[in-house]
Formats: structure tokens, C-alpha cells, sequence
């Protein structure tokens, strides 16, 4: 059965943005989905993202495994494929609006505290996607555009979308562009 795990940003929760219409959408089509909310997410931490989603006895990775993540959920995504058993590979992961460590961003340190292992977390996905935004407020391109070449992952640049969140407007309780991917 196809799975999708959905990982939202700093400072939100798994009703935030598009995340609840993305969850009913996956699961009209028959997907098992979980949307967590995060631990202490306005402080986000790796170490304790990992050990919160690891120690989810219901939840599998496997190779029917989808994980989207938005913001400082892009990034977790980094964290969790280079902390998976060596044996899985998910099929897809999504990083919408990823960025990388910023001295300016002190709430979000705990996400960089490991180095990243790029050839480690490449063995653990089938296919990894970037979307950003060439008008992101907050995570630069360059910034996606860094962790895409590393990755050999595929980037989608739209324009004009923002952060990819409400924000932007309301449209993104939806996100039509990103279930098509999926699909």
C-alpha cells in the first residue's frame, strides 16, 4: 500500500497550509497517510524529530513510501533518510521550500547540529524533488539549487509562489501542482 508521511515547518502544526487537503486527497485514493505534529515545532530539532517519528510503531518506511515536507520539514526529510536502516529506500521524497543553515535563524539551529551525509541519505530514496519558489522570502534558491546538485535531485522552480504556504494567499489550502506530482 502506498504511504505518504507529511512533514510541515517551523511554527506549524499538521492543520497548517495545505497539509490537511493534501491528507484527504492521498486518502481518497486509498494511501495511508500521516500528517504528525511535530515536537517543539517552533523550535525545530532533528535528533528529536527522528526519535519522534522513529518510535511510530504504526508507521513503516518502505518502498511504496512517499515524504513531503515544507520548510524545516524539507529539511527533517535530509535528517530522517540518512538515519533510516541501511535495507529501506522510499520511493519519493518532496522538499518544498528546503533551506540551508542560517546564523540568522537561531530557532532553527537544531536541525544542522549533524552534518549531512549526502551519499548516505541518496541510498535511502528512489527520487528526490525540490520545489522552490523564485520568490521565496525566506529560503533562498540557491539554497535549493545547493542540496538539489549534492542529491542529483530533480528542482522544479515555479514562479511567484512564496513560501508555498497561506501567506502567499489562500490558495495554498490547496496544492494541486504537488498532488499531481505525486500521482
Amino acid at each position: 500500500m502506498k504511504n505518504a508521511l507529511l512533514l510541515h515547518g517551523t511554527g506549524n502544526n499538521s492543520q497548517g497550509n495545505w497539509f490537511p487537503w493534501l491528507k484527504e486527497q492521498l486518502e481518497a485514493k486509498g494511501w495511508k497517510v500521516w500528517v504528525p505534529d511535530l515536537p517543539n515545532a517552533t523550535m525545530p530539532d532533528s535528533k528529536i524529530y527522528n526519535q519522534f517519528l522513529f518510535s511510530n510503531k504504526d508507521w513503516t518506511f518502505t518502498s511504496d513510501t512517499y515524504i513531503v515536507g515544507h520548510s524545516s520539514g524539507a529539511v527533517e526529510i535530509l535528517s530522517l533518510l540518512q538515519h533510516l536502516p541501511e535495507t529501506v529506500i522510499v520511493d519519493t521524497c518532496i522538499l518544498i521550500g528546503v533551506f540551508r543553515d542560517n546564523p540568522k535563524w537561531d530557532d532553527t539551529r537544531g536541525l544542522f547540529k549533524e552534518a549531512f551525509d549526502f551519499e548516505q541519505i541518496k541510498k535511502h530514496a528512489r527520487r528526490i524533488v525540490f520545489i522552490h519558489s523564485d520568490d521565496d522570502p525566506y529560503c533562498p534558491l540557491a539554497d535549493a539549487e545547493y542540496f538539489s546538485e549534492k542529491l542529483g535531485g530533480e528542482l522544479i522552480l515555479k514562479k511567484g509562489q512564496g513560501h508555498f504556504n497561506l501567506e502567499k494567499g489562500p490558495q495554498y489550502k490547496q496544492f494541486p501542482f504537488l498532488l499531481e506530482l505525486i500521482d
